[in-house]
């Protein structure tokens, strides 16, 4: 079987300290475009008000009536 890639950690057990040290502190955000970032949210909040207003009334109707059917099937179980 194929190894699964992914990081090697060192082995000596300082540097593995160091290392576990560096991925527990590292900043989540480090590396993003704060501009594309602020698109995508753009882009998300248009989204969800959009789609409805494009559908029929009817689609709207079968949507709602499908997602109705499925609550109550998962609460049978």
């Amino acid at each position: 079987m194929p190894e699964r890639s992914r990081k090697k950690r060192p082995i000596d057990i300082n540097q593995i300290a160091a290392n576990i040290v560096g991925e527990v502190t590292a900043d989540p955000d480090e590396g993003t475009n704060p501009a594309a970032v602020a698109l995508g949210r753009l882009g998300s909040k248009k989204g969800g008000l959009a789609r409805p207003k494009k559908l029929t009334q009817e689609e709207r109707r079968e949507i709602a009536s499908h997602a109705a059917q499925e609550r109550w099937r998962k609460a049978k179980e």
